[in-house]
């Protein structure tokens, strides 16, 4: 039954709405303005601790279905929307989410809210059953106090190490770094290596280095970069022994192995529309895209070659060291909304891999790391 509800941000602004679950949740509110893929959304491990609002007006009317869910949990807080529709059927959206914990507020105006976050920042806030601001802003600012210091990927990512196996006929074991990995980036993996192994985040260099990987991924996931500090240690370790890839806070982890530095954006990139500057080819395609932190256009290692560009904001969307081997991205390129525009990024990650193999890249390579 549906009652009453607010979204009160850590600034006081109040949004009033109704609350379609009985739960009351705190997070950083963010915005994504994708017109489908809410699954896809809520289970992402990149969304952990966040308040989704959707620009799309209409939310919940499609059912729901594990094949295209990102992860084995929903990962946000809370979902805000303008109109949620509660199909009925046995496997609907608001069930899942009411399900997992999380609040569902709609009937406000997501409008104006996206507005106020594009104009002041993204901000922690929450889901409330009453209207007190100085109670509200008290919880959002001790949970905003306890969370926002600490490394988010700790948290989402896999406990222990497994292996996938293809019928790629390549021989070639590439490990992933997992930092709150989607589903889908495995998947387009698997089309091109024989072997995937993720491993969890706060896997040692001299593991990465002796276990004969082929090559190393570092995966998507939640939060600051800067918090993940000791998982950044041992890629500084790994760069320049194996080939490496980047997605998201991976592309922020490699950029500040090799001397860069992150800044917060204002209000973040999410959403399945964003244009993208691609210079190895001078072409322009559509990303889809989830992130809050972004890399400065300066690196202490002067191989660093910036390689992709938003266009809304010209931010960094990829880098590129030839030297070292490695490369990342800004976006999901196994997520092609434009159709498959980014999709040849894993045909040249592989490349790179066979080449390096057949070279002398990793020859006299110390694999013992002090």
């Amino acid at each position: 039954m549906s009652t009453k509800g607010y979204l009160i941000l850590e600034d006081g602004t109040v949004f009033k709405g109704r609350s379609l679950t009985s739960h009351e949740q705190i997070g950083e509110v963010v915005f994504n303005t994708s017109h489908s893929g809410y699954e896809e959304m809520a289970t992402d491990p990149s969304y952990y601790n966040q308040i989704m609002l959707a620009t799309a007006p209409m939310q919940g009317n499609y059912g729901v279905s594990k094949a295209f869910w990102e992860s084995e949990a929903v990962h946000f807080k809370a979902f805000v929307c303008l109109e949620m529709q509660n199909t009925k059927r046995d496997n609907s959206w608001l069930s899942l989410l009411d399900s997992s914990c999380v609040s569902v507020l709609d009937n406000l105006d997501t409008r104006a809210l996206t507005l106020h976050l594009r104009d002041n920042g993204s901000l922690w806030g929450g889901v409330f059953k009453d209207s007190d601001i100085a109670a509200a802003k008290m919880k959002i600012l001790e949970t905003k106090k306890n969370q926002v210091h600490s490394d988010w990927t700790s948290l989402v990512s896999t406990e222990k190490t497994y292996t996938l196996t293809s019928s790629a006929d390549n021989n070639l074991n590439v490990a992933v770094l997992d930092f709150g990995c989607k589903k889908n980036i495995v998947k387009e993996l698997l089309k091109y290596f024989s072997k995937v192994t993720l491993l969890p985040s706060f896997t040692s260099a001299n593991e990465l280095l002796g276990a004969g990987f082929d090559a190393l991924l570092l995966s998507n996931g939640p939060g600051d970069p800067d918090q993940v500090d000791k998982p950044l240690d041992q890629i500084k370790k790994v760069l320049g022994k194996i080939p490496i890839m980047g997605i998201c806070m991976g592309h922020q982890l490699l950029g500040l192995a090799l001397g860069g530095k992150t800044y917060k954006l204002t209000f973040g990139h999410r959403g399945a529309n964003h244009p993208i500057k691609d210079l190895t080819n001078s072409k322009v395609y559509v990303s889809s895209q989830n992130h809050g932190y972004a890399l400065s256009k300066d690196f202490e290692d002067k191989s660093v070659e910036i390689t992709h560009y938003n266009l809304n904001d010209m931010s960094v969307a990829g880098i590129e060291s030839l030297e070292k081997k490695a490369f990342s991205v800004q976006f999901h390129p196994e997520h092609c909304p434009g159709p498959e525009e980014g999709a040849y990024l894993f045909k040249k990650f592989v490349k790179l891999v066979e080449e390096s193999k057949n070279s002398s890249f990793r020859e006299n390579v110390n694999l013992e790391i002090k």
